[in-house]
């Protein structure tokens, strides 16, 4: 597999992200340029678990309480990337969907790595296995050196795409609650989707509340 395919484009993202997060599985994360670590590289990853955020519908969103000059990417236009730093030190990288001034984004958690292996293994030098190169949000920002500077990159265009490589989304996605959630926060909801089975998702499957 070499990770290339057709990248999608605006109005797929413009959608109410408990629809688009399912759809989202499955397709590929795909990296060219200083982001494959050289010019002529190119990293991917098939994307297997993601989890849908709301704005002031969503307490465990980050734009719950409106709009700051940090969550302001999370507002649109969709099919823009909202990067997160969480904890201080990871960051975090969010899809931005639904339609402008309408916050709303997913969070890619976990993709299996297609192309560029050698690439993510020297930047995830303590990864014991293929498969956690990219099983985690954090581990997947860092795979594919995805930083704050991110933050606002149009995915439709640029170094960084979404592309559809005629891989379907699974016909029944898993759905769990989101991961890391405190009581009261949402952690009940089943807005966490995962493909079935897939071996390289962040953390397995649990009920969705």
């Amino acid at each position: 597999m070499t990770g290339r395919g057709r990248t999608l484009p605006r109005r797929f993202y413009a959608r109410d992200p408990r629809d688009l997060a399912p759809q989202s599985l499955n397709k590929l994360l795909v990296a060219t340029g200083p982001e494959a670590g050289s010019a002529m590289g190119r990293v991917a990853a098939r994307i297997v678990e993601v989890e849908a955020y709301l704005g002031s519908l969503d307490p465990a969103s980050h734009a719950f309480r409106g709009r700051t000059p940090r969550n302001g990417s999370m507002f649109g236009p969709p099919g823009h990337l909202y990067m997160s730093f969480t904890y201080g030190i990871h960051w975090y990288t969010n899809v931005v969907a639904s339609l402008p001034g309408d916050a709303g984004a997913v969070l890619l958690r976990a993709a299996a790595p297609v192309a560029g292996l050698d690439v993510m293994r020297s930047r995830r030098v303590r990864a014991r296995r293929d498969r956690d190169l990219c099983a985690g949000p954090a581990r997947l920002c860092q795979a594919f050196a995805i930083t704050g500077g991110h933050d606002g990159a149009d995915l439709t265009r640029g170094s960084l795409r979404i592309v559809d490589d005629g891989v379907p989304p699974p016909s029944e996605p898993l759905a769990t609650a989101r991961i890391g959630l405190a009581p009261g926060r949402g952690d009940t909801v089943g807005w966490r989707f995962l493909v079935p089975g897939d071996p390289h998702v962040s953390r397995r499957a649990g009920p969705a509340g």
